[in-house]
């Protein structure tokens, strides 16, 4: 398994190894240990989400209030999807950048995100199934989203006409959400991480 950092600090890309053989493809998708020693603390795992997708869908940029906020182990397990993490931290160094990779049922990569960077996904394929691994449970009041096609942005989401929920239509701009304060503090977020790496 090899796991690298991605240019938006707390954002990592993980290539499995892959055994294949007449029978077919076997791979360890996640490991415990391997993710703990790159983030510098273990991804406490609290629940569980699969979401399938018609091509050219858009989910995100969604995020949720630190502490605790909710940090993602994300693979597409079919079909592929571009996968996009934003810095929404306010103060931190790399705030207002994103970057992507490619998931799909290929090289079976995934991405890890910590807590307070914003997330989405464009569905490169009919029925694009993720799977996500999280570090707390959705709390209503307490997740939020941030307009994907904002221009502040600027991300080259791969399909001229992004289908998109209700919620993710109607959420406000990266300037809007820093105006009303609804963005994280990359100061309270480092300090959770911390303090995570204590216990």
């Amino acid at each position: 398994m090899r796991i690298r950092p991605l240019s938006v600090e707390g954002a990592f890309e993980v290539t499995p190894v892959q055994h294949g053989d007449a029978r077919g493809t076997f791979l360890e998708w996640y490991r415990f240990d391997a993710l703990a020693a790159a983030v510098g603390h273990p991804l406490d795992l609290a629940q569980a989400n699969l979401s399938v997708s018609a091509r050219g869908a858009v989910r995100g940029i969604h995020f949720a209030d630190v502490p605790p906020g909710q940090a993602k182990y994300v693979t597409c397990v079919s079909g592929a999807v571009l996968d996009v993490v934003v810095d929404l931290r306010l103060g931190s160094p790399t705030f207002g950048t994103w970057d992507s990779v490619r998931l799909d049922d290929t090289d079976r990569r995934a991405v890890y995100l910590a807590e307070g960077l914003g997330h989405g996904f464009c569905a490169l394929t009919e029925g694009a199934v993720v799977t996500y691994l999280c570090s707390s449970t959705y709390r209503p009041g307490h997740e939020h989203g941030i307009d994907p096609l904002d221009p502040e942005l600027g991300i080259a989401w791969p399909t001229d006409t992004p289908l998109l929920s209700t919620k993710d239509e109607q959420a406000p701009s990266l300037a809007r959400a820093r105006e009303t304060g609804l963005l994280p503090d990359h100061a309270a977020c480092s300090a959770y991480a911390a303090a995570s790496r204590r216990m």
